[in-house]
């Protein structure tokens, strides 16, 4: 690298004011910004500006308005931009450290101490802990002193250490922690306890039981109770003797890099342990050798032979008591934690025998608690295991077992090597067998796992609201719980978190979820909490607007108006009332003889209906008095007529005064003037007709009373002028709003939907996501979490997306252009989401658009958005996580809302969002105005009421990065994607984009940038605030987690939030991130979260069947899988992007992302492993979550199994999963092999047993053992048993379980079996089948091999259709060559096996392996559009064949050439090592079996079995070969 001091040597900096800020303007505190209103901010900038009596620099000028950051960097040569970029971040991380003190500082304008003491102890945790562990003292050192000189001197070590770790950050870019481990820890280990260890445990466990079960006795207690028996059981000390001496020459394996002169003594441990284990084994061996000798020579168990029996135990004790130590450790994991962590020599000495002292791994034990709930667990689980197969799998083959055994005339069909034993036979039967044995304990982890999670589950509240009918029915707590949840209290930030406080919290919870008490009651009586929840709700509903997943009707319907027109109660949404006004007037109608309180209490039993007849009484009579005219004698009659309705209901007189049975007809009344005035013409006469009947039926036909003309004019119910005539009553007085009165229009259409509403607004809202995301958010405000701080104090957070070159908003001819088939991606997308095409196109005529030609013209930007919004784009992710930012100003604003700012902004809000729907809800052509057709978004409408910090308290509280690697390269090249990334910028404040610059110096030398930009408002263009140059390119591992590293020191905050480009996020969601991040304070066992792990939503299953295949599987490990792991289980890792991190913690310890190249393809996973080993904790919450979506098309989910199976086998490989296999407990190792590696480990065992399974019958039918058994007495005992394995490869159903309960949890169990039922209908078993053969290729493929590598997937729609060439390419040697192997052995055995003449043995013997047969050959033809149409399929051929004979020159590629495409697919065979080679070479081997068997059933030297015949076939084959080639050369060489 070039020169390096003078690269580093730091430039002039620019002068401070035409720098350019990123969040807050340190640079210069005179600017009006509101994060400097703050002050803490103040506080922390003042105290960097503190220099004091430093020494200044000699050799660069001093100016007095620089601070220590300024100071650090002129004495240390550091970057100018990466000066400024640590102040800010410092300056920032300490302001919001000092809003959250309890109590709040005396003086807040001053640092407090303990701010940057605390920061400070967290940034050196893991510095002192390595200090200690290498016996060194630590360089820096904490003082509890308030002097401020030691203060200043701390802030200049917390630069450092800032400092530091970004060089960190660096130099794993770099790779240089990778050289640095590998020399220091060595060579990656194979399996390690993990795997390899776990089946040697296995095979034990399966020895011991095949000696009880060889034992003919009904019960395994029954056997054990013979002597012989229990002698036998003695062995299997000699085997665990023998094991431990394969587990020293795994370690040894594993571990012999690390030996050199400075670890001499690691290597004689090695050498040790080995010999110890053979001592053991041997020692064993001779016990138990003389304990049957004596037996035999007594001819009984004497008095001598149970002596050598008991020295044989004492023995066994001496042996296993570091087990039983071991065992008391793991009852008091303290107890480990502490001797591990504590870096005594003394300790160090007395555990140097059991395992290696390092740094990574130590004191991984949990807490007692989570200790006993796992371990419970599978005890459980291996119980059940055990038993299953004692009784199903071993016991009834050892009857079979003996009978081949003794079964000595055999008459062969071909030249056996060995005639005198059936060995070959019994071990065939026995390998499928021992390989379910070891792979179906996967299954039974898959049953109770779904068992406990799905109690897990119920017991968190779950799935209480599952659809808009139960939301409906609680929606009054709801109201309540949103409240509670989500409005800051005043009292957690006054007082401290008392037993008494949380208690009270507890109660106040639980009456919410199970509706004790009436919470709507105290909204109802405070104006602020129902104003506060209007806003929240509207704000939801009206985002949902934003994104066309509602019309503006349901808008309407869905919307909590504020209180206007006098109305006494909460006026719940539109679509809560439905109904509820004419059931109580039937109710009205049926108890017209009772008295008012009882008629009153009945209708007072559902809140709704309650709130719907006063709302409508309250709206009716402010109608009447409005439409007539104020002043004139018939607003006098309408103000009497009410008042004394009032009064009869007041003095509950009301159904003894007035007839109940004529309500109906006022009520019909009442919706024809409302039609009337909701008419663009309005027709005086018609409106002055209804009144006068209205008027007829309440004076004249509704009082029971009948009254006198005179007696009217008395009560003032009746004009008082006699010479009137009744006729012209209201002719006159009839006075109309203003047509651009868009609120009480507004207010209208509702009194008419609460008259009028029927049943059939049981289907408000229509959209099922919709539903879906209300449901869940409701449900999830029920369930237990943190309560939210105020904005001010909470903890800050940032969130960080990769991009590549992937797509930013899809473009017009994209969308437009038709496939082969004519089908454009757009009409796809309009036939997929139909209500939110019909949404969009509703909000764009409103938006004025004035014919539908328009949206590719101007409005085809609004049609690429909305488009895009549906696909996997970037545009979709930078969308959804800017919920955050809008949800924080909104919350800030009603953190500090004053309750008369509260009610003057709802009705603003609410009349300004009235003229926005106007005109979209009485269509183009209504004839009403267009008051709403210039206006901005609702959006806007919030920001109005916003007072200024709000801005401020956002941007402080949360940044959004997006690292766009290859930006500067697209802005040079003009590319589309920049500009529509600098699109998304400027109209996203708080978006962030980090890229990587490259900048050419001549003479073929390059410098490398990381550069952050924004776009300023103020200037209308995009600046650059940062500019840091790095030691080197960037790309030297894997792209992505470099492209994350690079951009990680632009985030700010407590907290990261690692998001992937394919995922996106609500507004609903995002109201309750304050509460997540509450978790960091919480301990959850004995430790507290170092990474929240969230829910997922996979939003990509409508798409098509394979994405619903696809996302039904992902939701039940994102949600059900998830929970288990995190608890019981507690080896939760990191496995997505929506976690988040705790920022400093992870900074210090290595990062969130290893770049590893290839071993660390699967990023995600190993910050989950390294928080893990170094004493982190991953919890799992899920009552928030964030959307995701998934590949959709079948070759793009095979690249991505593919490609996470292949990361699988490289973490097989690593060092993380060895040293987890070491460092944690057996019953959490368990947990963690079975979660991860061990899954995909268990995958390739199922088919390695069918495989076995096959090959082994096979086997038996060519060599003829099958045929002399078929006749013995065990024939049905055999049959039994060989159906039984094969009833155990079919348990492999249950591995679908978790996606059943998972499913029942959240929408029911009817509906659960139900989309069971279709999936398997839409030949979803297909898919399963398919993918598990995919996995196991790649998976084992890298385990044999290496050599994983990054498969880009592409998340586009799939709407064309796949070529046989290009699937033949992607799923040859994964699928079809085995499939066509499997086939052809099927094919075989039925034509050569005894068994296979009864057609129902065959078929229950092959049913399960022709399935995959089918599945793997079918799959690719069955899941492609168009995958049986008969044109296509002719040019499928004729492109095959073109592929095939293709002879292009060098530069072909594979997709042109079959011979390229050949090589390409060995190419991992020539960098494999030996033993790769040797393996692929020994499973191979079976191929020339086959052959073996096959020449001897064509009878073609009459039945003679002699070797000869073999050798004499490949005389032929030889012979065949040489014809064909020598015919080939000679016409190849013949003249033309």
């Amino acid at each position: 690298m070039r020169g390096r001091g003078a690269g580093y040597a730091p430039p002039p900096p620019p002068q401070r004011f035409e720098e350019h800020f990123n969040i807050i303007p340190i640079h210069n505190l005179l600017i009006d910004h509101p994060s400097l209103r703050n002050p803490s901010v103040r506080a922390a900038a003042a105290a960097l500006r503190t220099v004091g009596d430093l020494r200044k620099p000699q050799f660069a000028p001093w100016h007095d308005g620089m601070d220590l950051m300024d100071w650090l960097g002129v004495f240390f040569g550091f970057q100018h931009d990466n000066v400024r970029n640590q102040r800010e971040n410092l300056v920032l991380h300490l302001a919001n450290s000092q809003m959250r003190l309890q109590p709040p500082p005396a003086v807040a304008d001053v640092l407090e101490s303990s701010v940057l003491r605390r920061f400070r102890r967290k940034l050196l945790q893991n510095y002192t802990t390595w200090c200690s562990y290498l016996g060194r003292r630590s360089n820096v050192r904490l003082s509890n002193s308030r002097d401020f000189d030691l203060l200043r001197r701390e802030l200049l070590q917390l630069r450092q250490k800032l400092r530091g770790v970004e060089m960190g950050l660096l130099l794993i870019r770099l790779g240089g922690t990778m050289m640095i481990s590998m020399s220091i820890f060595g060579a990656e280990g194979v399996f390690g306890d993990s795997s390899g260890l776990l089946i040697l445990k296995a095979i034990f466990s399966r020895l011991a039981a095949i000696i009880v079960a060889w034992k003919d006795a009904g019960t395994p207690w029954q056997a054990l109770e013979n002597r012989d028996v229990q002698v036998e059981l003695l062995t299997v000390f000699i085997t665990w003797g023998g094991l431990r001496f394969l587990q020293s020459v795994l370690d040894a394996g594993t571990q012999y890099s690390l030996v050199s002169r400075e670890t001499m003594w690691l290597g004689t441990r090695m050498v040790l342990k080995s010999i110890v284990a053979v001592t053991w084994t041997i020692v064993f061996g001779v016990f138990y050798g003389k304990i049957w000798s004596q037996k035999n020579s007594d001819g009984r168990w004497s008095y001598e032979a149970d002596q050598r029996i008991i020295t044989f135990l004492w023995a066994v004790f001496v042996f296993v008591i570091p087990e039983l130590l071991a065992l008391v450790l793991f009852i008091l994991p303290w107890i480990r934690n502490v001797i591990e962590e504590t870096d005594w020599m003394i300790l160090y000495l007395l555990t140097w025998w059991f395992h290696t002292r390092i740094f990574v791994g130590r004191g991984l034990r949990e807490g007692l608690v989570n200790n006993i709930k796992y371990t419970l667990f599978w005890i459980v689980v291996l119980a059940s295991k055990f038993s299953f197969s004692y009784f199903l799998q071993i016991k009834p083959l050892v009857a079979p077992t003996k009978a081949l055994l003794s079964l000595t005339t055999v008459n062969y069909r071909w030249h056996e090597f060995f005639n005198n034993t059936n060995r070959a036979a019994v071990i065939l039967l026995w390998i499928p067998v021992v390989l379910i044995y070891l792979m179906d304990l996967q299954i039974w982890y898959s049953i109770f796992s779904s068992i406990v999670g799905g109690a897990i589950g119920l017991f968190s509240h779950l799935g209480e609201i599952r659809n808009i009918h139960q939301f409906s029915l609680r929606f009054q707590f709801f109201a309540g719980a949103l409240q509670f949840n989500l409005m800051a209290d005043d009292q957690t930030i006054n007082l401290a978190a008392t037993l008494v406080h949380k208690l009270r919290d507890a109660i106040r919870r639980l009456q919410l979820r199970y509706g004790l008490g009436q919470p709507y009651k105290k909204i109802e009586s405070s104006q602020v909490e129902a104003t506060r929840f209007a806003l929240i709700w509207n704000e939801i509903i009206t985002i949902m607007r934003e994104e066309d997943l509602i019309s503006d009707q349901e808008l309407e319907l869905m919307e909590l108006p504020p209180n206007c027109w006098q109305i006494r109660v909460i006026r719940w949404p539109c679509f809560l009332l439905r109904n509820e006004l004419r059931l109580a007037l039937n109710q009205a109608g049926q108890m017209s003889d009772k008295h008012d309180r009882e008629l009153w209490q009945k209708v007072c039993k559902n809140e709704y209906r309650r709130c719907a007849v006063i709302e409508a009484y309250d709206s009716i009579r402010y109608l009447l008095l409005e439409i007539v005219k104020y002043g004139t004698e018939e607003n006098s009659i309408v103000t009497t007529l009410f008042m004394e309705i009032d009064q009869s209901v007041q003095f509950e007189k009301f159904t003894r005064a007035y007839k109940m049975t004529v309500l109906p007809q006022i009520h019909a009344q009442l919706i024809s003037l409302i039609e009337l005035l909701m008419m663009p013409k309005k027709n005086t006469g018609r409106v002055v007709n209804v009144l006068q009947a209205l008027y007829e039926l309440s004076v004249r036909e509704f009082p029971r009373a009948k009254k006198s003309i005179g007696q009217l004019r008395q009560e003032g119910l009746a004009p008082q002028n006699p010479t009137t005539d009744a006729g012209l009553l209201f002719e006159n007085a009839v006075q109309f709003p203003d047509d651009g009165d868009a609120l009480f229009y507004k207010q209208l259409r509702r009194l008419q939907t609460i008259l009028m509403s029927r049943d059939s607004m049981h289907n408000v809202p229509k959209n099922i996501e919709v539903r879906r995301r209300i449901a869940f958010f409701s449900n999830s405000l029920f369930m237990n979490m943190p309560r939210a701080p105020q904005v001010e104090r909470m903890m800050a957070f940032s969130v960080l997306t990769p991009y590549y070159d992937e797509e930013v908003l899809y473009g017009k001819e994209m969308l437009r252009s038709p496939n082969e088939d004519g089908i454009s991606t757009l009409f796809y997308l309009q036939k997929i989401y139909e209500d939110e095409w019909a949404n969009f196109m509703e909000r764009m005529y409103r938006e004025g658009m004035q014919d539908e030609d328009d949206i590719w013209t101007t409005k085809a930007r609004e049609l690429r958005l909305w488009a895009s919004y549906r696909g996997q784009t970037l545009s979709r992710t930078i969308r959804g996580m800017m919920y955050y930012y809008r949800a924080l100003k909104m919350l800030a604003f009603l953190d500090s809302a004053s309750e008369m700012e509260l009610r003057q902004g709802s009705q603003e809000i609410a009349s300004l969002g009235s003229l926005k729907q106007n005109s979209g809800l009485n269509g183009p052509g209504s004839g009403m105005p267009p008051a709403s057709r210039n206006l901005n978004r609702a959006s806007s409408v919030m920001s109005l009421l916003f007072k200024g910090h709000e801005f401020g308290s956002a941007l402080m509280k949360y940044t959004y990065v997006v690292t766009c690697q290859l930006y500067g390269s697209q802005k040079g090249k003009g590319d589309h994607r920049a500009e529509e990334i600098l699109y998304l910028m400027k109209n996203n404040e708080a978006l962030r984009i980090a890229y990587v610059d490259e900048v050419s110096l001549g003479r073929e030398e390059v410098e490398y940038y990381s550069v952050l930009v924004k776009y300023d408002q103020q200037l209308k263009k995009e600046v650059e605030i940062y500019r840091i140059r790095l030691p080197g390119p960037l790309k030297l591992g894997e792209g992505k987690p470099e492209n994350q590293n690079h951009a990680i020191i632009f985030t700010r905050g407590d907290a990261v939030q690692t998001i992937d480009m394919n995922q996106d996020n609500y507004f609903e969601e995002a109201l309750k991130m304050r509460n997540l991040l509450e978790e960091f304070k919480t301990y959850y066992g004995i430790r507290r979260p170092t990474i929240l792990g969230l829910r997922e939503n996979i939003f990509t299953g409508s798409v098509s069947s394979l994405a619903w295949f696809m996302s039904a599987q992902e939701m039940s490990f994102v949600t059900l899988g998830q929970r288990v792991l995190a608890n019981p289980l507690k080896v939760r890792m990191h496995y997505g992007h929506p976690d988040v991190f705790d920022r400093f913690w992870f900074l210090t310890r290595g990062g969130i992302s290893k770049a590893s190249r290839v071993i660390n393809i699967s990023e995600d996973i190993f910050a989950g492993f390294n928080c893990t080993l170094r004493g982190g904790n991953v919890t799992h919450h899920e009552y928030i979550q964030v959307g995701k979506g998934r590949d959709v098309g079948l070759n793009q989910i095979a690249m991505f199994e593919a490609k996470v199976s292949s990361g699988n086998g490289e973490q097989v490989l690593s060092r993380d999963v060895y040293r987890l296999g070491h460092r944690l407990d057996f019953f959490r190792m368990l947990s963690f092999f079975f979660t991860s590696v061990g899954s995909y480990f268990n995958t390739m065992m199922v088919v390695l047993t069918v495989y076995a399974f096959l090959w082994g019958h096979l086997y038996l039918a060519l060599s003829g053992v099958e045929r002399s058994v078929r006749d013995s007495a065990s024939n049905n005992k055999a049959l039994g048993t060989i159906l039984n394995q094969q009833f155990i490869i079919q348990m492999g159903m249950f591995t679908a379980l978790p996606m059943i309960v998972e499913n029942s949890l959240d929408n029911g169990f009817l509906p659960a079996v139900w989309d069971f039922s279709t999936m398997q209908l839409q030949l979803a078993s297909l898919f399963y089948t398919f993918s598990m053969g995919t996995r196991t290729h790649f998976f084992g493929r890298t385990i044999l091999h290496g050599g994983a590598k990054y498969r880009a997937t592409g998340r586009g729609f799939v709407v064309q259709h796949k070529s046989f060439a290009e699937n033949y390419r992607l799923y040859a040697r994964s699928h079809f060559v085995k499939a066509i192997e499997l086939g052809v052995i099927l094919t075989v055995y039925a034509s050569h096996s005894e068994m296979a003449k009864n057609t129902f043995v065959y078929i229950a013997m092959t049913i399960s392996s022709w399935f995959l047969v089918v599945s793997w050959i079918m799959s690719p033809f069955v899941f492609n559009p168009s995958g049986f149409d008969w044109l296509k399929t002719v040019y499928d051929f004729d492109d095959f064949m073109n592929w095939i004979w293709y002879s292009g020159g060098v530069f072909a590629k594979a997709d042109q050439s079959w011979e390229i495409w050949w090589y390409e697919e060995q190419d991992h065979l020539r960098k494999t090592g030996l033993w790769g080679k040797s393996l692929e070479i020994i499973l191979d081997l079976r191929f020339f079996f086959f052959q073996y068997g096959v020449v001897y059933q064509l009878n073609i030297t009459g039945g003679n079995t002699s070797i000869g015949v073999y050798l004499l076939s490949w005389i032929y084959m030889v012979v065949a070969v040489a014809i064909y080639v020598v015919m080939a050369y000679a016409r190849d060489n013949s003249p033309s």
